[in-house]
């Protein structure tokens, strides 16, 4: 919890002061003044920040909102603040403070209870304001419409938002850069927050509960996945004949099938049983450095940058999917489909439940889950346990083929087309 003290409006910033890195002055009259670089621009935040002030105001003054946690702006006078959990009926923090800021730590959803009191010399304390989250009618920025009859927006990289928009009418689906944050009673922040070791931003660290059950525990709604609608502009099939699609790129070495025969054999493979083989990847061709992944050979090429309706479309007719511990791995599942997941550097509660995950218990496996290893995302080659060593990407080398064709012989569709296997 912080209180921090009020500051004007207009109070002026400091002056910036030279400062003389070299501890002595210098002075090169003769030469021309260097041309100095323009600085970096600074990275954009992975969110839109909350509103500079709370966008609730009491008839008293008082300002207060659920942006960023619980946030309570007050007007001068002498007050008593309480934050408390009206679902545990824990008082979290309370204190006494003239005019300034009162905020909870916590970042994520708590059904927190506010109250007020002003501080009368020589009388009881008289209850100024007490208000128990309630987002119902009220403009929320994220998610957890459903159970609480909030206006819901949802703030998402624009790509995305065709997806979603007309499967969901009821949610304004928006970009990050479009957020108007002083219109929200409520804002959640959904992301992957490595550093939080004290739980601010999220009640339990991700890597414990997996990448969606995380955002159930954020919001505090039913964590129990569900696959979201998809809107289709297209629902017809692309092509005749019976087919599979696979993506086989991602954004870290750590992440592909590294069986260096893997893709060619089990294409050679599905094709042998008649299926076509359509790669749906962004990229035919992604690495860094000397490593570089190519489309396989043998799969038909669908990469480019195509809009992700058209990607969910070849997916809404394929037999099943194959492919790793990515986004197009999420899409099928939503798409309805069986999904073959190959993934060794993630344990299965990682992601969906598919009864097609496929990992190698006998290798190096799921350092994504050890609390003690900080993912990088700028080392392409990042395998934090055996880099450097002959048992580098062993968790996703040694899936063999033999293994994952098991695994796509146990799928009904691939059953009841080759009832001999």
């Amino acid at each position: 919890m912080t209180t921090l003290p009020a500051q004007p409006d207009d109070c002026p910033a400091p002056e910036p002061q030279p400062v003389n890195t070299d501890g002595a002055a210098s002075a090169l009259p003769d030469s021309p003044p260097a041309q100095a670089k323009p600085p970096p621009a600074p990275p954009q935040p992975p969110f839109a920040p909350a509103a500079a002030q709370p966008t609730q105001l009491h008839e008293s003054g008082i300002r207060y909102d659920f942006n960023e946690g619980c946030r309570v702006l007050l007007p001068p006078g002498d007050w008593q603040v309480r934050l408390a959990d009206s679902d545990t009926g824990n008082i979290l923090f309370e204190t006494r403070i003239g005019s300034g800021a009162v905020s909870s730590r916590k970042r994520y959803y708590v059904r927190h209870c506010l109250t007020v009191w002003r501080i009368n010399d020589g009388a009881e304390p008289a209850l100024v304001l007490q208000h128990d989250y309630c987002a119902q009618n009220r403009k929320v920025l994220v998610q957890f419409q459903q159970q609480h009859q909030c206006q819901l927006s949802c703030a998402m990289a624009e790509r995305l938002i065709p997806l979603f928009k007309d499967a969901y009418p009821d949610i304004d689906f928006i970009g990050h850069g479009q957020v108007q944050p002083e219109q929200f009673y409520a804002t959640y922040y959904l992301g992957l927050f490595y550093d939080d070791a004290d739980n601010i931003q999220q009640p339990c660290d991700f890597r414990l509960v997996g990448l969606h059950r995380t955002a159930g525990h954020l919001l505090g709604v039913d964590p129990e996945e569900q696959p979201p609608r998809i809107h289709l502009p297209d629902h017809s099939r692309p092509i005749a004949e019976p087919y599979v699609c696979i993506a086989t790129q991602s954004t870290a070495q750590c992440k592909y099938w590294n069986n260096p025969v893997g893709w060619r054999e089990l294409i050679a493979q599905l094709k042998q049983q008649g299926y076509r083989v359509i790669c749906i990847d962004q990229k035919a061709l992604h690495g860094h450095g000397l490593v570089w992944n190519h489309l396989p050979h043998g799969a038909e090429d669908q990469t480019g940058d195509q809009p992700l309706q058209q990607r969910a479309r070849w997916l809404k007719h394929a037999d099943f999917f194959v492919g790793l511990s990515s986004g197009l791995s999420w899409l099928a599942w939503a798409m309805g489909i069986p999904v073959v997941m190959i993934s060794g550097f993630t344990h299965p509660r990682n992601e969906f439940y598919t009864p097609y995950r496929v990992i190698n218990y006998h290798t190096c496996n799921s350092c994504w889950h050890d609390v003690r290893l900080r993912y990088d995302p700028k080392d392409f080659l990042w395998c934090p346990r055996q880099q450097g060593t002959p048992r580098q990407f062993e968790c996703t080398r040694l899936i063999t083929v033999p293994q994952v064709w098991q695994t796509i012989n146990h799928i009904p569709s691939f059953m009841a087309r080759n009832p001999s296997l």
